[in-house]
């Protein structure tokens, strides 16, 4: 271990900042806002089970401890939303075409900038605690992992980023969204989201089942559903992994 601060935890090196944040809940021994983060991870998780390149000291691996009880547990995808938006805030001051790809991966123009794997327990209706992990892409220039189209913000923007001070920066982001989602803002939390969707307005290709298909995105489901309008003029519900965006 580097250091201990006030509600960040900084690791040289862990298997998983979600697992180490989620051991620190089970022992009671984290208060909400804790942030964990480190400079290297043996087994960073995305979504579905698929790994994380990052190359040691370069980018943002962070997990974040949440309370939620205040959210009912068939809302959770707000939570989702909430993070998203914050990355996208953050990102926004440094850079343009950010966007968020359903459900939550990060991108700017075409490339995958950020990816985020939230991981809730449920007590009876309302989520009891939420783990927030965040993969962002600050300073690595060279991908090797064979991940189609990965970009970090030095690339782009050419500078070099504290991983701390931005780490700082993003939880301020998330805890402002986060009020909003306590004081029940979710009209504004939803329209926020749908606005910075990838591809939205847009008559994008898609993939289900092998199967290319020209849609655009007309709304997000209760449960976090993206809902494609097909030349047809036909609107199904996708839940994540049925479907799969075609990038160019």
């Amino acid at each position: 271990m580097i250091k201990t601060e006030k509600k960040i935890i900084v690791l040289n090196e862990v298997e998983s900042t979600n697992n180490y944040a989620s051991r620190l809940i089970l022992s009671d021994a984290a208060e909400e806002g804790t942030t964990v983060l480190t400079q290297f991870q043996k087994n960073g998780r995305g979504q579905a089970g698929n790994g994380w390149e990052s190359e040691a000291g370069k980018n943002l691996l962070a997990s974040i401890i949440l309370n939620p009880h205040f959210l009912d547990a068939g809302k959770q995808f707000t939570l989702s939303k909430v993070v998203s938006l914050s990355l996208v805030e953050f990102l926004e001051k440094e850079i343009e075409k950010v966007s968020i790809k359903w459900p939550n991966d990060i991108y700017v123009g075409n490339k995958k900038i950020a990816g985020i794997l939230i991981e809730n327990t449920v007590k009876g209706k309302t989520i009891d605690s939420s783990v927030v992990g965040i993969g962002l892409n600050l300073n690595q220039e060279k991908f090797v992992s064979g991940a189609p189209n990965p970009v970090s913000l030095k690339q782009i923007s050419g500078k070099t980023y504290s991983v701390e001070l931005v780490a700082a920066d993003i939880i301020k982001h998330i805890f402002n969204w986060y009020t909003k989602l306590k004081e029940g803002n979710f009209s504004e939390i939803d329209s926020a989201y749908f606005k910075r969707l990838y591809g939205v307005g847009e008559w994008r290709k898609y993939k289900r089942e092998g199967t290319v298909f020209d849609a655009k995105i007309t709304g997000i489901g209760q449960f976090g559903q993206i809902q494609l309008q097909n030349k047809k003029g036909e609107v199904d519900e996708f839940a994540f992994k049925e479907i799969e965006f075609v990038i160019p």
